[in-house]
């Protein structure tokens, strides 16, 4: 499952080693993108997102849930998706 979440107070490098490392806790087999700047992360993994989010809150940053896009490029605001 492809999970996207806005993770604020991300500063720094060791910040985004703690975040990959908070979800890797959960799954050691999650592939994990970071946007530092956006707060952006990007998780590929079969663990339910309230448990990655989880994770990441017990490191001491805030989750809030991305906002879901729908089918195509406009973001379901048209007949494209």
């Amino acid at each position: 499952m492809q999970h996207t979440l806005n993770v604020q107070g991300m500063t720094c490098g060791h910040c985004e080693a703690a975040v990959t490392g908070a979800i890797k806790g959960v799954d050691p087999h999650a592939v994990v993108t970071i946007d530092r700047s956006s707060g952006r992360v990007d998780v590929q993994s079969e663990s339910p997102r309230h448990a990655l989010a989880a994770a990441i809150a017990d490191e001491g940053y805030t989750v809030e849930k991305a906002a879901e896009k729908a089918a195509g490029s406009c973001g379901g605001h048209c007949s494209c998706g």
